[in-house]
């Protein structure tokens, strides 16, 4: 018997680039696709793409995510968050193939006092929020079989994220001024790829049939951004690389185009429910991502 394969949208993505270096089951496969291979943007190539590989499951791990650059370019956030999310979710309910798309926290506007349901109210800051607020309607409008995944502050040891940036700063000054008046669940791009290939093996398994709807999925545990970026140096001080010190500052003082939610903690009870998967605690998959961006040095890159 053949394998069953999952494509995987937005091959440089964190989250993409996590689940091409995952163990998997026997009789599954993971093929990663990118662009110039695989362009959301062209309907033909998502085509063309599903004739070639003829996945049983697909993941979108592919967004627009420049969250303040998406305030002066709204046309090409949407066209990638919404409309392309949207034509994948297609493409994929055509071949009869569930889908699993990811999302972000920045569906809410942050005013919560405790952590966020899937049932609460979305009422997204910036253009970034509200073109992954559209995809989530556009992917649930076009396959009955989706499960959506919002996830929160995503780390790894490739791409552009928070602890590569504080390492590379760090290691030029001794002191950084960090916003402590932002809460959320800092999530390793890992863990994500994890929990995705958990769902997506007991569906394809048939332990599991899709439950359609949104989902939310961090790590355990919560921190500001101040706090976060104080674990990260810690944990960098033992490994040997660059340290410095935190200055826990105000939004106000770093002030930025768009504003980032206050309150972005997820509740991720829904999703343990229903599919039992439960994230590792953030501190310990910083401190695994921390040690390898040391070791190799790439934290630089």
């Amino acid at each position: 018997m053949s394998d069953k394969i999952i494509l995987v949208a937005g091959g440089a993505g964190q989250v993409a680039r996590a689940m091409a270096d995952l163990p998997v089951p026997a009789g599954i496969r993971i093929v990663t696709r990118g662009r110039p291979q695989l362009d959301l943007l062209e309907p033909r190539s998502i085509e063309s793409a599903f004739e070639d590989l003829k996945p049983h499951l697909v993941v979108n791990a592919a967004a627009y995510t420049a969250v303040d650059q998406a305030e002066s370019e709204e046309a090409a956030a949407f066209a990638l968050n919404a409309k392309a999310a949207g034509e994948l979710a297609a493409t994929a309910a055509r071949s009869g193939v569930p889908m699993i798309h990811i999302s972000t926290d920045y569906v809410f506007d942050g005013t919560n006092a405790e952590s966020y349901v899937e049932s609460d109210p979305v009422a997204p800051l910036g253009v970034y929020g509200r073109s992954k607020l559209a995809g989530e309607e556009a992917v649930a409008a076009a396959n009955p079989d989706h499960v959506i995944l919002r996830t929160a502050w995503v780390y790894s040891p490739v791409g552009k994220n928070f602890i590569k940036t504080m390492l590379r700063v760090g290691s030029a000054r001794d002191e950084l001024g960090v916003v402590h008046d932002q809460r959320g669940n800092p999530t390793s791009a890992a863990d994500i790829a994890a929990g995705i290939l958990e769902i997506a093996t007991q569906v394809l398994s048939g332990k599991t049939p899709v439950k359609p709807g949104v989902y939310h999925m961090t790590a355990q545990g919560e921190a500001s951004w101040a706090e976060f970026a104080e674990h990260i140096f810690q944990c960098s001080a033992k490994a040997g690389g660059p340290v410095a010190d935190v200055k826990r500052i105000t939004s106000a003082e770093y002030p930025t185009p768009v504003a980032r939610p206050a309150n972005s903690r997820l509740n991720c009870t829904k999703i343990a429910e229903a599919y039992g998967v439960v994230l590792p605690h953030w501190q310990g998959s910083t401190q695994a991502c921390v040690e390898q961006l040391v070791k190799t040095g790439e934290w630089n890159s």
